[in-house]
C-alpha cells in the first residue's frame, strides 16, 4: 500500500513540475508585461526600472529559480492590474467556484447516476426510452447555450429565478443546472454501459436463476462491480467542472474563478491567469491521485501494485 502510493504521488509530483515548467515559459511567449503596467508617458528609464522591479531583467534561468521557489511557497506574485497578492484574489473568488462546482456535481452525479442505472435495469420500458432522448439531448447541448436557454425559460418567461448574480440558494440554482446538465448525461451513459456490462455475466444470471430480487443484486454485486468506470468519469468530469465554470459563470455574471479568468485575460493581468491556471492544475492532478487509491478500495481484484492477480 506504501508503495503503490509513493509511486502514484512520485508521479502527481512531476506531473506538477511540467505543468509549472510550462506555464512559465508560456507566460514568457506572451511578451514583456513591462509596458502595460507603465503609462504612456514613461520615458526608457522608467520602463527599465519597472523590469528590474518586476525582476525581469534577470537571466531566464534565474528568474525560473525563483517562479519554482514562489510556487513551493504557495506565492503567485502581484496583481499587475490590482497590485494587491494573486493569492489574495483568488481567495476571494474560490468560495463561489466552490459552490457552483458543488451544486453542479449534485445535479451530474445525483441525477446521472440513477438515471444510469434505471436505464440498464429497465431499459425496454418506453418511459427509459424517453429518459435515453433525454441523456442525449443533454449531452447535445454546450452549457453556454443551456445556460442562455435556462435564464430564459426560467428567469425571463416565468420569473421564478434571478437570471444572474450571486446571492442566495435561487442564485445558485440556474448556473449548477447548466454547468451539470454535460456532466449528467456523461455519468448517465458511463452507468448505463458499466450496469449492461455487469448484467451480462454469469454470475447475475446464476443470482437471478436463484430467485434474487433486483433490488438485493444491485447493492450486493452490481453497485460495486459497476463502480469502477463510474470513478473514472468522476476524476474526469469534476474537472471538467472547474473547466466549464468560465463560460458558466461568465454568462451567470457568477463572481468565481471562471470570471475572473475571463476578466484577467481582457485586462492582460497575466499572474491571475498563472495563478488560476495552477491550481486548476493542482485540483486535475489530486483528482487524479485520488482516483487511483479509490480503485483498489472499491474492486479488491485490484492489487495495490497496479497489476491484476
Amino acid at each position: 500500500m506504501v508503495l503503490f502510493i509513493l509511486r502514484r504521488l512520485g508521479q502527481a509530483l512531476i506531473a506538477i513540475f511540467g505543468v509549472m515548467t510550462l506555464v512559465f515559459f508560456i507566460q514568457r511567449l506572451t511578451g514583456d508585461p513591462t509596458y502595460l503596467l507603465v503609462p504612456e508617458t514613461a520615458t526608457q528609464a522608467d520602463i527599465e526600472a519597472m523590469r528590474r522591479s518586476l525582476g525581469l531583467d534577470q537571466p531566464i534561468i534565474v528568474q525560473y529559480m525563483s517562479f519554482l521557489r514562489d510556487i513551493a511557497q504557495f506565492d503567485f506574485g502581484r496583481s499587475y492590474v490590482q497590485r494587491i497578492p494573486v493569492t489574495t484574489i483568488i481567495a476571494s473568488r474560490l468560495p463561489y467556484t466552490l459552490q457552483l462546482a458543488g451544486g453542479a456535481l449534485l445535479v451530474s452525479f445525483g441525477l446521472g447516476v440513477p438515471l444510469g442505472v434505471v436505464m440498464a435495469l429497465w431499459r425496454d420500458r418506453p418511459a427509459t426510452k424517453l429518459l435515453t432522448g433525454f441523456v442525449f439531448a443533454s449531452q447535445s447541448m454546450p452549457t453556454f447555450w443551456s445556460g442562455i436557454l435556462f435564464i430564459l425559460f426560467f428567469a425571463v418567461w416565468l420569473g421564478w429565478l434571478p437570471p444572474s448574480g450571486a446571492g442566495g440558494i435561487e442564485n445558485l440554482i440556474l448556473p449548477s443546472f447548466a454547468l451539470g446538465l454535460l456532466s449528467m448525461a456523461t455519468f448517465a451513459r458511463v452507468t448505463r454501459t458499466a450496469m449492461l456490462d455487469e448484467l451480462s455475466k454469469d454470475y447475475v444470471r446464476s443470482a437471478r436463476a436463484r430467485g434474487v430480487a433486483t433490488p438485493r443484486l444491485f447493492w450486493r454485486h452490481l453497485a460495486r462491480n459497476a463502480a469502477i468506470p463510474v470513478i473514472s468519469v468522476a476524476a474526469l468530469e469534476i474537472s471538467q467542472l472547474l473547466a466549464g465554470a468560465v463560460i458558466v459563470e461568465t454568462v451567470f455574471a457568477w463572481p468565481g474563478l471562471g470570471l475572473l479568468t475571463v476578466q484577467s485575460i481582457v485586462s492582460r493581468d497575466f499572474l491571475v491567469v498563472q495563478g488560476i491556471v495552477l491550481i486548476g492544475a493542482f485540483v486535475t492532478i489530486a483528482l487524479n491521485f485520488t482516483a487511483d487509491i479509490l480503485y483498489s478500495v472499491v474492486d479488491p481484484r485490484i492489487r495495490l501494485d497496479g497489476s491484476r492477480p
